[in-house]
């Protein structure tokens, strides 16, 4: 059955848009305009005041978050002209793909109702001469020439930099008119006053043709939206400084590279090379300068001058496959050349891509493997997930020929591995293994077919062919994004094709979040090139069902696989990844920026920590001088490090500023992202794990309040509803007097003498109420339709976004407070496997996923014998309380501890889904039995979500103590507080 994808609201993405509109700067009401073909005129328009910088990291959304925008802008200020500028015509079509898709338009229906965007594109053929008439391009028209009283639909011109800024757009004798007389495109788009959004602003520097092409039609309003923004240059001399140009000095959300790998928005990365013999390593070519006609290498004192079209085998053996100097600055398999580049020609030849073609083979059959089977137990309900293999190849004939090279050599190893996986699996029974044998029978048989559907090509030199079966492929890839993830088709056939060739064409603009290997089969060149290609396998997957599989439930990586000569990658990745924090470490003296975030960070936790604390701590270690310099050799118990050194082991929060070592990996077996479990210390636990691995339904009692009671309670609050007005973003430029630097201050407050905002559609309001506390619409709007017509007056303007906000918050907190000690827990009479324990076998299992005990990697913990698991690494989520409760050293009475891993217990939340303790000790006491203690920490400033997690945990302990079993429950905001609470229970004291 073909999978619909399912597109959700995410948190990251959710805080983009508020940030957006929090940073819009509000309609101009002061000034009359009868221009209905216009968007209504913006406050500060025309001005960087007006512009917005959103930063988001490769993968992470910034499509949907772009196109969300869209819709917010028309709902909330009658914008409906926007303007979406790409670099390049193969981001065009990602764009118009996503914003087209079904699963897209379904998902925006829900919170826009009876809105539609027209999305109109230009392309470069459109331009064309018909019957001797110069027209222009229907799309244009549609889009200059609608008008705002079509309330109901949002225009959207998708146009790419090169076409915008091409004479098409320009000339003005044009045989039709825009809106009633204008000749010229430009002039036409001038009229729109319309909202620009610009995709991947680092190719619209300030001083390039194509921004400038964007100033032409004067936009009121510009929104860029990308992982890198354009440099600018400041001062001269000695004076020069190099930043980034943000339109108001800093981004209006920052969603970096660092925050998107350590939070797990993004995959991880394993990278991988074949090694090479130490004298084919050794045996390298430098490029000592490259022009149009000549190539010039450098080995040691040997200099070697290659032409256009010389082999660089005349050079040295071991550049095989006929590799020529193509002529500018380009060899024949189109590896860019730059003075300075080394070129290894040992891994130029045959073998050694074969070498790189097995490896990915293998790696993706171990990916397939797990993501088919999951966690392939009788009763297997997880839903699968298709994996997908990206090669990138510098030989288009090599693939496409019937004979050729690569396509010969990669589906003998295909069917080699087939053939092997096979063979085991033919001896497995279990029904999800049966499954995967029959995936892997049709693969090997499609293989064999005349018409193969394992692996596909796209290449430029693939447009317009008439070959229908490569025409075929290349929809496959760029346009059936759903049948790339699906497993079968509408007649339950197997969707056998997984593995992807392309050269440069797919390196940009286009993604499929299930690629989780991709292998490089040719040099990229450039730097950017290469963070294009890992970023076409950044994504988190989505399983068959089409709902995204984040990391805590399912974690993902990309295999990447690239040549010896590129051995250096995976360090300049990190590096780059680290240059994009908003705190950058000083090694050598303890900043401001540094001081700001230990802080922040502790006071999330203590918040009477201060700075003065902070420093008086390291003063007291002797870690810094009085310049806050680190000093460069300190011994504490006789271990020698720097001071900087020891700040990140006192102050691990400071790591956070820095990806973190696991996400990306170089050469590393992958088993360190699993974590092997101390069996016997597990076994400790295994009599009152027969009650945590049981099934348990909640029993709600009966109650004298009703939900129609509670809703018709909250909702009768005239408090609640609230007339919204446009508010006003003002900053300026102010100087910190510690260090001299120019900074944004910025204060919201709404507009004076502005009238209140048009409120939501009743029907829309009262959805998106239901849909935010999962509240039936028959129970909301009787109540709801009663206080807008007898109190309100019938004054829809109090539908507002704070009046929602409202309502949703009162709403789930008293709810919360009613339902939390209106329940209890029914044990069935049945177990079920969890994280931790397989119910089949009764035991727990030998290892499980790193990423479900903790997000963070200690490396350097001491080993601690009763720890439930083997250490090091210590794995750990938070700085405080965590990190110190693992690395503590207990009394003797403490037998065993450890953090649990996620749905390690899975007590059910009478609010939906299920939670876990965060730690678990078993106490020994004398003459008593043992006592089970398990520890939830929270913050001192809970939020809702946190007490409602408490109270269930709470009432579930509860239960089981009064079935007579030895277990206490505990919460701590600190540390000192479990120590206290452990000390409490040896003593004999009941918690």
């Amino acid at each position: 059955m073909m999978m619909n994808i399912l597109l959700e609201e995410l948190p990251h993405q959710e805080q983009a848009l508020a940030a957006i509109l929090a940073s819009f700067t509000g309609i101009d009401h002061a000034q009359a305009d009868h221009n209905h073909y216009a968007n209504p005129l913006i406050k500060e328009r025309y001005d960087d005041k007006a512009n917005i910088d959103v930063k988001m990291e490769t993968g992470t959304g910034k499509t949907y978050v772009y196109t969300r925008l869209m819709y917010e802008l028309h709902q909330k200020y009658g914008l409906f002209k926007f303007v979406l500028v790409v670099p390049t015509p193969a981001i065009k079509e990602g764009a118009r793909n996503f914003i087209t898709s079904d699963y897209a338009r379904q998902h925006f229906s829900q919170f826009y109702e009876n809105t539609r965007m027209e999305l109109c594109t230009i392309n470069a053929g459109d331009f064309k001469v018909k019957s001797g008439r110069k027209n222009f391009p229907a799309q244009l028209l549609s889009f200059t020439d609608a008008s705002r009283r079509d309330s109901h639909t949002i225009q959207v011109l998708l146009i790419n930099a090169q076409m915008l800024n091409s004479a098409s757009m320009t000339r003005d004798d044009y045989d039709q008119t825009l809106l009633g007389g204008l000749t010229s495109p430009v002039k036409g788009l001038q009229m729109t006053r319309p909202v620009v959004i610009i995709d991947e602003p680092h190719r619209f520097a300030r001083d390039n043709k194509f921004y400038r092409a964007i100033q032409a039609i004067q936009p009121q309003m510009i929104v860029r939206f990308g992982a890198t923004f354009p440099d600018i240059v400041e001062g001269k001399g000695k004076n020069k400084c190099v930043r980034k140009d943000y339109y108001r000095r800093q981004p209006q959300f920052d969603l970096n590279a660092v925050d998107s790998f350590n939070d797990g928005l993004v995959k991880g990365i394993d990278i991988y090379y074949p090694n090479l013999p130490e004298e084919q390593a050794n045996n390298r070519y430098i490029v000592d300068s490259v022009t149009a006609k000549k190539l010039i290498l450098r080995r040691g004192s040997k200099i070697a001058e290659v032409g256009v079209g010389e082999n660089l085998a005349d050079v040295d053996a071991g550049f095989e496959g006929s590799i020529e100097y193509a002529g500018s600055k380009m060899l024949s398999n189109d590896l860019e050349l730059e003075a300075g580049m080394a070129l290894v020609p040992g891994t130029f030849g045959a073998s050694y891509q074969e070498l790189i073609i097995q490896d990915a083979i293998d790696k993706h059959f171990d990916t397939e493997q797990a993501n088919f089977l999951r966690s392939n137990e009788p009763e297997n309900n997880a839903p699968r997930i298709k994996t997908l293999s990206l090669f990138f190849i510098d030989s288009i004939k090599s693939y496409r020929d019937d004979e050729g090279w690569l396509k010969v050599t990669f589906e003998r190893l295909l069917k080699k591995k087939l053939t092997q996986l096979i063979d085991d699996y033919q001896r497995k029974t279990l029904p999800r293994e049966v499954e995967y044998l029959s995936f892997l029978q049709a693969t090997l048989a499609s293989l064999h077919s005349d018409n193969q559907n394992v692996h596909a090509g796209y290449f430029g030199e693939d447009r317009g062919s008439g070959d229908e079966a490569i025409q075929a492929e290349v929809d496959d890839i760029l346009k059936n994004k759903e049948k790339l993830l699906s497993f079968s088709d509408h007649h339950g056939n197997w969707e056998t094709r997984r593995f992807l060739f392309s050269k440069w064409t797919l390196r940009e603009g286009w993604d499929n979040p299930n690629v989780f290997v991709i292998a490089k089969l040719r040099s990229s060149g450039s730097e950017s090139s290469k963070i294009q290609e890992v970023g076409r396998g950044l994504r988190l997957p989505v399983d068959e069902n089409g709902h995204r599989v984040h990391q805590e439930e399912w974690p993902s990586r990309l295999s990447f696989l690239i040549g010896y000569d590129e051995k250096a990658f995976a360090s300049m990745l990190v590096d780059e990844i680290n240059r994009d924090s908003k705190v950058q470490l000083n090694e050598q003296k303890l900043d401001e920026a540094m001081i700001t975030l230990i802080v922040t960070e502790r006071q999330k936790v203590d918040p009477a920590f201060t700075e003065l604390r902070l420093l008086e701590d390291l003063d007291d270690k002797k870690l810094i001088n009085r310049s806050n310099e680190f000093k460069p050799s300190v011994t504490l118990n006789g271990e020698t490090k720097s001071g900087f050194a020891w700040l990140l082991e006192f102050y691990p929060e400071l790591t956070q500023a820095r990806v973190r070592a696991d996400r990306i990996r170089d050469n590393k077996p992958a088993s360190r992202l699993r974590v092997r479990l101390r069996k016997e210390n597990w076994e400790q636990l295994s009599s009152i794990w027969e009650q945590f691995s049981r099934r348990y339904m909640l029993q709600f009692e009966r109650s004298g309040a009703s939900l129609e009671q509670i809703a018709a309670e909250v909702l009768r609050d005239p408090a609640l509803y609230i007339r919204q007005k446009p508010s006003q973003v003002q900053q300026r430029l102010v100087s910190n007097e510690d260090n001299g630097r120019f900074e944004v201050a910025q204060r919201e407050g709404e507009l004076a003498a502005s009238e209140f905002m048009v409120g939501m559609k009743y029907g829309h309001f009262l959805k998106q109420l239901a849909l935010r506390t999962s509240l039936p619409v028959n129970v909301l709007h009787p109540v709801l339709m009663a206080m807008l017509r007898d109190v309100l007056h019938g004054d829809s303007r109090y539908l507002s976004e704070i009046s929602l906000d409202n309502m949703t918050r009162a709403l789930q907190t008293r709810i919360n407070a009613h339902f939390a000690q209106r329940h209890d827990y029914l044990p069935l009479d049945f177990q079920a496997s969890t994280s931790v324990f397989d119910s089949t076998a009764r035991q727990f299992r030998e290892e499980i996923s790193a990423e479900i005990v903790g997000k963070n990697v200690d490396e350097n913990a001491i080993d601690d014998p009763r720890s439930l698991y083997q250490i090091p690494p210590l794995r750990y989520d938070s700085v405080d309380p965590e990190l110190p409760l693992l690395k503590y050293d207990y009394p003797q009475q403490v037998s065993v501890f450890g953090k649990l891993p996620k749905r390690a217990i899975q007590i059910p939340k009478y609010t939906g889904g299920s939670t876990t303790p965060d730690f678990v000790y078993r106490i020994e006491r004398q003459d008593a039995d043992s006592v089970y203690l398990l520890v939830e920490t929270k913050a001192e400033n809970m939020r809702v979500g946190d007490q409602v997690i408490l109270d269930a945990q709470r009432k579930f302990f509860d239960m089981l103590r009064r079935q007579n079993i030895n277990v206490e429950f505990a919460e701590a905001t600190s540390a000192p507080a479990v120590f206290s609470t452990i000390n409490g229970l040896i003593e004999g004291k009941a918690n």
